[in-house]
């Protein structure tokens, strides 16, 4: 199960910063550098390339996600899912809130596809990076962040710890009583948001990753933006909660950059009933003045981690 503590509050991560490198920087080396696949993420259902962006500034490690190694599914149109990572993107940057790590969407060895960030872990307390650089069995070495933050686990009853909030009870393996449940976190609730903006049908736990400096941030948005409602989330504790302040007012900006710049960019990314139907999921929340509730079966991902 993964680690139920929650995450040092450390300092305010810098605006537009993600694992240690400036938002715009990010996206110019992602865009311009020479892509090479040094690895596959095995557990994914579609190819997920461990890769670096290679430029005179050094190498930027990044999630290769070629169109060309996307699984077709019955309910979203093919060869789709790495333009809606990009156009997740260009939502959460909109929203400021540093949700999604910068992505792009380009060219590589295995034809185009959407090129993220990676979520790099943070230099230790001596500043080496986590780890030995003069350990020749360890250079090769990728060191995955840590799935759902350290703030969603499945547990037993009596193990929520306080302030959590319970999503799902159920049974593991052996008929004993298990929780889902998530931490009352500010930066989850932003993402829990986002989400249902986006109408993201995949909010697993391991879709949760911590940043730098008490930062976290969500990662695969290939099942976004979908017409038909099909939010599907380990993050329901909120579910029916009255929207704070600063979450109406950056739904209001949506609001207006979806007419605007932002929906041009969509535009460019999705279908323009998509965008129509995401521009209408913000207009609802606004007349809603809440976050959704769990309605029907089929509205927790799984398995959900």
């Amino acid at each position: 199960m993964p680690a139920r503590e929650r995450l040092p509050a450390l300092s305010a991560p810098a605006p537009g910063a993600f694992a240690g490198v400036a938002e715009a920087d990010a996206l110019a080396r992602l865009a311009t550098g020479e892509l090479q696949v040094r690895g596959r993420l095995a557990d994914a259902s579609n190819a997920t390339l461990y890769s670096v962006a290679a430029t005179p500034e050094g190498e930027l490690a990044c999630v290769y996600k070629p169109v060309a190694g996307e699984r077709p599914l019955w309910d979203f149109p093919d060869d789709t899912l790495a333009r809606r990572e990009v156009a997740s993107y260009a939502v959460s940057a909109a929203t400021g809130w540093d949700v999604v790590p910068p992505t792009v969407f380009r060219d590589g060895p295995l034809g185009p596809g959407s090129v993220q960030l990676w979520l790099q872990a943070p230099p230790d307390e001596d500043g080496d990076g986590g780890g030995d650089a003069d350990d020749a069995d360890d250079a090769d070495v990728v060191v995955l962040p840590q799935p759902g933050a350290g703030l969603i686990d499945v547990t037993t009853a009596r193990g929520v710890p306080p302030g959590w909030l319970p999503v799902l009870r159920a049974e593991d393996h052996a008929g004993r009583p298990v929780v889902l449940a998530h931490a009352d976190d500010a930066r989850l609730r932003r993402i829990a948001v986002l989400d249902a903006v986006l109408n993201n049908a995949d909010r697993k736990g391991g879709h949760v990753l911590p940043g730098w400096h008490g930062a976290v941030h969500g990662v695969d948005h290939g099942l976004t933006f979908h017409v038909e409602p099909k939010l599907r989330t380990v993050l329901w504790g909120w579910g029916g909660a009255g929207l704070l302040e600063e979450e109406r007012a950056v739904l209001e900006r949506l609001r207006e950059d979806l007419g605007e710049r932002l929906g041009e960019v969509l535009v460019e990314l999705l279908s323009v009933e998509e965008v129509v139907a995401t521009l209408e999921r913000v207009e609802h929340l606004l007349r809603a003045g809440r976050l959704p509730r769990q309605r029907g079966q089929r509205t927790l991902p799984w398995p959900p981690f």
